[in-house]
């Protein structure tokens, strides 16, 4: 049995690491024919074997497959992977390892010349699974020395091979413990069919390596695959690297990824590899920054020769540094998952960056940071039927002004023209608009998981801005704000909703929900009337006291002499927080307080996080399948 050393934590790549060196013993390289039955010809590979090799040992074995525009020389042409393994093995870190490079286009003219992306040359990558596993392995384990279980056989490739690497791989857990996907390419399978049963990877695999240059045009595919991997908690090493689609990038990828093969296997480290981060998600189109570390940490980097100090603003402040370009860089603490606003203080002056995309909060433009997680699959984009979001202008007979209002409707809405759907109002909060919860919400997402799941009813979601009023922040502004957009909703927006889109016109058919200032106006407009709401979601909200103890005086008053209507006309009647750091809190277990001393029933619910975006798209996926039941 091969036994070695544990997996050493090696993240950078020593330079010199692919050059001969002549004084250490060397492996040889040998081309090897077999008969392969899947294509029905005689194929060619080489076989690397390891300085000392011996017929009288056992080795495992590493498949390492080619690019689309190579054969099975492009790795000993471009990688010169033979000096790499050899000056490995002179430094002991290397387990020893036969390593077959195989022609990974499974046709009878396998040759990589003419129009390499004909369709049959394109079909043939994914032919050679079938010669890959009927008939290179068992003619490699009947001609050497390996052994012959899943455990002590390992595969990678670079591009198109390393979408082959996933796609075998990972269909043929019994065969592969150890894979390696260097910058996959296109051919890559969608990650719901590479990995339909994520618990047998977590069983079966040893190691999964995924790396790519963080400039790669191509990055999106190994991207996509391991946001799944972490949506699904399969444990896996995601090295990204500075640099393009070439063999920089590959040849450091087999360095690193050789090391850890047919070891004891750490988990513990697999996310202390990369050297960089992932641009987010919410940059602009070709922005490379902001760039998240897999901890959590930032990088932001903006480029301002005459400024004399410039500060990140995440809530925290943190000063950046600037170099003798006029490049201005921090790498800040980890920072919490999910949704951030944020700024750049420059010279004193408070500005989105240009990197990023802009976000209506804090009652102006910001710029937005989205902090990926492992449990933000529920308002991922997945393979599942979508609704449509559309933004709709209307006369306010409040304002007597053109307002607009967002909605959702959902998968199949346009397809019926007779079906009624019940509808959700849904508000933002003070600082933001009517785009909050179609954008930093994900509202439509949301929906649209849970709709395809079946755990919540199709419905149409409506978006208004509920910024209406003199403005403010005392008792009496406040109120004057809640009565104009009370109007505003029974008088303007749900009319024209009613009038344009097929939704039913009853309280059963009608919920109400808002966040922060939007659950103030879910309680002073749902109150008091429901006969119009069956259906109440408060979402990190609670009269603020002391400064509205007259209006809610005035909210408990009806409370205490309709209790018993009121807890007949709510079906749901919703509350949540963000914890004990959501600065709702208190306010929050003040009003539930009162509720229950009044008898109104209603439910709770906290998802610790705060006063931010991932608690408020949390409660609406546990709010929406409550809903019209």
């Amino acid at each position: 049995m091969l036994r070695t050393n544990a997996q050493d934590v090696a993240t950078t790549v020593p330079f010199g690491f692919d050059v001969v060196e002549s004084n250490i013993p060397h492996g040889n390289i040998d081309t090897i024919h077999y008969v392969s039955k899947t294509v029905g010809t005689e194929r060619n590979a080489l076989v690397y074997t390891p300085p000392g090799y011996s017929t009288a040992k056992k080795y495992p074995v590493l498949y390492l497959l080619h690019g689309i525009g190579g054969d099975e020389y492009e790795w000993l042409h471009g990688g010169h992977p033979q000096v790499i393994l050899d000056n490995l093995y002179a430094k002991g870190k290397l387990a020893p390892m036969i390593v077959v490079l195989p022609n990974g286009r499974a046709m009878k003219d396998d040759r990589a010349t003419g129009n390499i992306m004909e369709p049959d040359k394109v079909k043939a990558f994914a032919t050679f699974e079938g010669d890959l596993l009927n008939d290179l392995i068992p003619y490699i384990e009947s001609k050497y020395p390996a052994y012959t279980d899943k455990d002590h056989r390992a595969i990678a490739g670079l591009s198109m091979g390393g979408g082959q690497t996933l796609n075998f791989g990972l269909g043929h857990l019994d065969k592969f413990a150890w894979i390696g996907a260097f910058s996959a390419a296109p051919n890559t399978k969608n990650p719901e069919e590479l990995l339909p049963n994520p618990q047998k990877a977590k069983d079966n695999l040893k190691l999964l390596w995924i790396s790519c240059g963080n400039e790669d045009g191509l990055i999106g595919f190994s991207r996509r695959t391991h946001d799944f991997l972490v949506e699904n908690a399969v444990p896996h090493i995601y090295y990204i690297m500075p640099g393009v689609h070439d063999f920089k990038v590959w040849k450091s990828s087999l360095y690193l990824f050789s090391q850890l093969l047919f070891k004891p296997v750490d988990k513990s480290i697999f996310d202390k590899f990369s050297l960089v981060g992932l641009p987010a998600s919410t940059n602009i189109r070709n922005g490379h920054y902001p760039e998240i570390l897999q901890d959590g940490r930032v990088i932001f980097k903006i480029k301002a020769p005459d400024a004399m100090s410039v500060q990140v603003d995440l809530g925290k402040k943190y000063d950046m540094k600037k170099d003798k370009t006029g490049l201005w860089t921090v790498i800040t603490d980890s920072i919490g998952e999910g949704f951030h606003y944020y700024s750049l203080i420059i010279d004193g002056v408070s500005v989105a960056d240009p990197s990023s995309q802009t976000f209506y909060g804090m009652g102006r433009m910001a710029s937005g940071i989205e902090i990926p997680f492992s449990s933000d699959g529920f308002y991922g984009l997945k393979n599942v039927p979508h609704g449509k979001i559309a933004m709709q202008p209307y006369f306010s007979k409040i304002t007597n002004t053109w307002r607009q209002v967002f909605v959702y409707t959902p998968p199949g809405y346009d397809e019926l023209d007779s079906a009624k759907y019940p509808v959700l109002y849904i508000l933002h909060g003070g600082g933001e608009d009517e785009t909050g919860w179609a954008r930093q919400g994900k509202a439509n997402l949301i929906l649209d998981n849970l709709i395809a799941e079946k755990k919540a009813k199709p419905m149409v979601v409506v978006m208004p801005d509920a910024n209406i009023g003199t403005g403010g922040f005392s008792g009496k502004a406040i109120e004057d704000a809640l009565k104009l957009f009370k109007a505003e909703l029974l008088q303007s927006v749900i009319p024209f909703v009613e009038k344009n889109y097929r939704v039913r016109e009853d309280a059963a058919g009608r919920a109400l929900a808002g966040l922060s200032f939007g659950g103030l106006h879910t309680l002073y407009t749902g109150i008091q009337d429901t006969e119009m709401f069956s259906y109440l979601g408060v979402f990190s909200s609670g009269w603020i006291m002391p400064m509205m103890t007259d209006v809610a005086g005035a909210q408990y008053d009806y409370l205490a002499k309709n209790a018993d209507k009121i807890n007949s006309d709510l079906k749901v009647f919703w509350i949540a927080d963000g914890g004990e750091s959501d600065i709702a809190y208190k306010n929050c277990r003040i009003m539930m307080n009162k509720l229950d001393e009044l008898h109104i029933k209603h439910d709770y619910f906290e998802y610790p996080g705060g006063h931010t975006w991932p608690v408020w798209r949390m409660d609406l996926f546990k709010f929406a399948p409550l809903l019209f039941q």
